[in-house]
């Protein structure tokens, strides 16, 4: 399903924090695209964001005290077509199974290939979005 956005948006996006580079990786690639960089610290803060703001994508680190498949178990309560990628060390059958029945939009290995993620952020925001922001 492709959403028609208006002429001006502002493109929201949460992720897990983390205790190494990783929000300011990903500020990196988001900043000069214009788009907003959100940090949850724990499920209820994921919750509260995605409440408060209009968000077109989580990014749940796996391997974080957040929890991973249980942050998107949450999200997908009240929000079952929010675009999650999920990041793992650990990406095997289990869990792509798992990602898979709670629909999530793509798995990606860690260490992060800042490239293979900008790769599946195009992919989702011209496949949900119809915008071409990270191209």
């Amino acid at each position: 399903m492709v959403l028609e956005l208006p002429k001006f948006v502002e493109f929201n996006v949460v992720a897990s924090e983390a205790n190494w580079a990783w929000p300011a990786a990903l500020r990196d690639i988001f900043r000069p695209r214009g788009v907003n960089l959100l940090v949850a610290r724990d499920p209820g803060e994921f919750v509260g964001i995605i409440e408060r703001r209009r968000i077109h994508t989580a990014i749940v680190d796996m391997d974080s005290e957040t929890g991973g498949l249980a942050v998107v178990r949450i999200i997908r309560v009240d929000y079952p077509l929010l675009p999650c990628i999920l990041l793992t060390s650990g990406a095997g059958e289990t869990l792509l199974g798992r990602a898979l029945k709670l629909d999530v939009f793509s798995v990606i290995d860690k260490p992060v290939d800042m490239c293979i993620l900008r790769e599946q952020l195009n992919r989702l925001f011209v496949k949900r979005y119809n915008s071409e922001i990270f191209k």
